[in-house]
């Protein structure tokens, strides 16, 4: 398995993360065991989030309680905090949910805008001073839009930046990887798997592995799953001829907009489950029919007749889609599959 530096923070890991936002979906006793297994497995990179309701107490429990020293861990979380008040009591909740002194990365979670000093927010100087009480080592943020990670990139006062990729990534998305480089910025990878829309991990971590200071954090619900981005410890898949070809065909076939499921848009107004029926098209090509085309499914996607495009989930759509015309689009598609008069597999 590659060593990645992330940037000037100075961190080695192996490049391949722990990311924890799924291990919220599990007891306790399962989240420890897998995290576990996963330190064992050689992962030492691990992503949370005060979003994620329970998930840094989990992680807190696995290593935090004296089953690792608390050096040979990674950990970075995020908190969503807009006024500095906030900021202090997430940083508080969690140093004592992961049962730690200090955090690696302190990430501002999915920013809006770039936090800089004296821009009157005081977001920036809670960073600052929380590194000089040693709460946390390294300043960083999680952008879903391009601009502003690009800002956060260029601005000289983040030492990571997290941004969503996976080999589905535009050539403008790519370029993020290579400006991280010529700043000295660690790259963090979400959403490599694309929401579920990708389903080949071989290739996906072939593509990831191309680019130095990039670590990719897998979301990770199941020993299963686990299991599988182990076994690339060892056995690093290498980006060649047939992976290019396989990625250059899966392109082709998600070109144009699609939703990437990151729920972002939710709740909606009349209680449309956005981040699934608005890729249930997409669902069906790359899983298993039966459970989308399920009753319960059926009367989801129905509620896509009640949309009064109030256009609220557009405002928060970090890719900007016209969710709409897409829903409509998607329940178009979906009637033609339940009529038998159109294929998906």
């Amino acid at each position: 398995m590659k060593e990645v530096t992330l940037g000037r923070t100075g961190i080695k890991v192996p490049q391949n993360g722990f990311g924890a936002l799924p291990i919220q979906r599990v007891s306790v006793e399962e989240a420890v065991r897998i995290l576990r297994k996963a330190y064992d497995g050689g992962m030492r990179f691990f992503d949370t989030a005060r979003a994620y309701s329970d998930s840094e107490i989990k992680l807190g429990e696995a290593f935090g309680t004296g089953y690792v020293k608390r050096e040979e861990i990674v950990i970075a979380t995020k908190t969503a905090a807009k006024t500095p008040d906030d900021f202090w009591k997430d940083l508080d909740t969690s140093l004592t949910n992961l049962k730690t002194d200090y955090i690696d990365i302190y990430q501002f979670h999915m920013m809006g805008q770039c936090y800089k000093p004296g821009d009157g927010t005081g977001m920036y100087e809670c960073m600052e001073e929380a590194k000089r009480q040693g709460k946390i080592r390294h300043i960083a943020g999680t952008a879903h839009k391009l601009g502003v990670a690009k800002e956060l990139i260029e601005s000289g006062l983040y030492e990571t930046v997290q941004y969503p990729m996976s080999y589905l990534a535009s050539d403008k998305e790519i370029e993020l990887l290579k400006l991280c480089n010529e700043n000295n910025v660690g790259f963090i990878g979400m959403k490599g798997l694309a929401g579920g829309l990708i389903t080949n991990s071989k290739a996906a971590m072939a593509f990831i592995s191309q680019f130095d200071g990039a670590v990719p954090i897998w979301g990770i619900q199941k020993e299963s799953e686990l299991d599988e981005w182990l076994s690339y410890m060892d056995n690093t898949p290498e980006y060649d001829s047939e992976i290019a070809k396989f990625i250059a065909d899966e392109k082709n076939e998600l070109s144009g907009e699609f939703c990437r499921g990151c729920g972002y848009c939710m709740p909606c107004t009349v209680g449309i489950q956005i981040n699934q029926c608005n890729r249930m098209i997409l669902m069906l090509r790359r899983a298993t029919s039966a459970g989308w085309l399920s009753e319960h499914w059926q009367a989801e996607m129905e509620k896509i007749n009640d949309c009064i495009e109030c256009g609220k989930c557009m405002t928060h759509c970090p890719y900007e889609l016209n969710i709409p015309v897409l829903l409509r689009k998607n329940l178009e598609d979906y009637k033609e599959v339940l009529a038998g008069n159109r294929k998906v597999q």
